[in-house]
């Protein structure tokens, strides 16, 4: 990339997810990949457009839905040639989505989802029942979230990774058929 602004973090360590806009800001794949693309650094929507192998027009209104909702924020703007170029950054390192939602979670995971898809690597996802204590939950929990804070970033010349960790309780039945039917 040509010249760039000095990079600076995003103003937040933390975003909480939780509104109804940030869930479907983050149900289209491009948006999260945006997401990923402006999480080491700065950049305009031709940059993007180029990084991602996207339409111009397509990146400035996903950019501009990503905006609106809270998830990335105008930090640079720079005059060049007579124009203006805007650089944009996420408004947070880490994204959590604060209490889940069905519809929004779903909507999100179906981006996840499309994103594995076109993984041109192989992925790692797993899904697995524990019995575990509200001590033991907390705990694992806590490392879970541990590793992804700690994992060390190679340089940006390396691919992204997506990394989506959820621990949940799962809900007891609802239906009323006796336990000997099971």
């Amino acid at each position: 990339m040509r010249d760039q602004p000095p990079y600076s973090p995003p103003p937040e360590d933390v975003l909480e997810i939780g509104a109804p806009e940030h869930f479907a800001a983050l149900s289209h794949p491009l948006r999260q990949r945006l997401l990923f693309a402006l999480g080491h650094r700065p950049a305009t929507t031709s940059q993007l457009a180029a990084q991602l192998d996207a339409k111009k027009g397509n990146v400035a209104h996903h950019l501009k839905v990503l905006r609106d909702a809270g998830l990335i924020h105008l930090a640079e703007t720079r005059q060049v040639r007579g124009g203006t170029e805007q650089y944009y950054q996420r408004t947070a390192r880490h994204m959590v989505v604060a209490e889940p939602r069905a519809e929004g979670t779903a909507a999100m995971l179906a981006a996840v989802a499309q994103e594995l898809d076109r993984s041109p690597a192989e992925t790692h996802l797993t899904l697995r029942h524990l019995c575990l204590s509200p001590a033991k939950a907390r705990e694992l929990g806590e490392t879970l979230a541990r590793l992804v804070d700690e994992a060390e970033e190679d340089t940006e010349k390396q691919p992204l990774h997506g990394v989506l960790v959820a621990l949940y309780q799962q809900a007891p039945p609802t239906s009323t058929s006796s336990p000997a039917a099971h």
